[in-house]
Formats: structure tokens, sequence, C-alpha cells
């Protein structure tokens, strides 16, 4: 599971992307990846309530504490790094949560165009 390169979706160094919760495939802050993360856990993002129901409502409860896997479950203001397809899907429903660019990994453009992202970006002007 050697990870990928550590670079982000504007071509600088992956920053962090958070550690309360401590998220990542690799448990380890960082929207880092590798071949094994199938589910492309890529997109560092700002959870909303908005987001969290409809993660729910898709199948992919994120709101809800699992203690068997030390999981206290996320809540609105809570950065994580989510798959890069539920991202794409919660953006074509209108409900995507706010990004951080610099912690985005470079392999969600695989499936998220880098205009969505951007527009998505969080501290942006609106």
């Amino acid at each position: 599971m050697e990870p990928e390169e550590s670079i982000n979706v504007v071509g600088g160094v992956l920053a962090l992307c958070g550690t309360d919760p401590v998220t990542g495939f690799y448990r380890d802050g960082s929207c880092n990846t590798c071949a094994a993360d199938q589910g492309n856990h890529t997109v560092c993002a700002v959870m909303t309530a908005e987001f969290l129901a409809f993660s729910k409502y898709v199948g992919n409860d994120l709101s809800t504490p699992n203690p068997a896997f030390g999981f206290d479950g996320l809540k609105a203001g809570d950065t994580w790094c989510l798959c890069a397809l539920r991202f794409l899907q919660a953006a074509d429903e209108g409900c995507a949560p706010l990004v951080h660019l610099a912690a985005t990994h470079k392999r969600a453009l695989d499936v998220v165009p880098l205009a969505i992202l951007q527009a998505h970006a969080a501290g942006k002007s609106q």
C-alpha cells in the first residue's frame, strides 16, 4: 500500500485535511491515496448537515457513531476525505459540501472535473 505522490488538484504539496476526527484512507489526516483505495477517498470536504443527510440517504451513513471501528460519527463543520464519486454525486444533486483544494489529492481529478471542485472551493468569494 505504497502511497501515491502527495500532490493536490492545483499542483502543490497536499495539505492536511483533518485530524479531529482523523481522516484519510491511511487515517493520517491527509487525503493521500494508493491503488488499494478503491473508493478514491481524495476530496477534502467540510461536512454540512445537508450533505450528511444526503450521504445517509444514499447508503453511506457518516453521522452515526460506530464504536466497533472507533468512529464517533461526523457533524457539520468536520473535515473529511470523501470518495470522489460521492462528492460528484452530491454536486450533481446540489448538496455538495465545500472542499479544500490544497488538501484534495490530484487523483480526485480522475472522477471530478477541476471546475466542479473549484466551484465548491472553501474560502472563494461568492
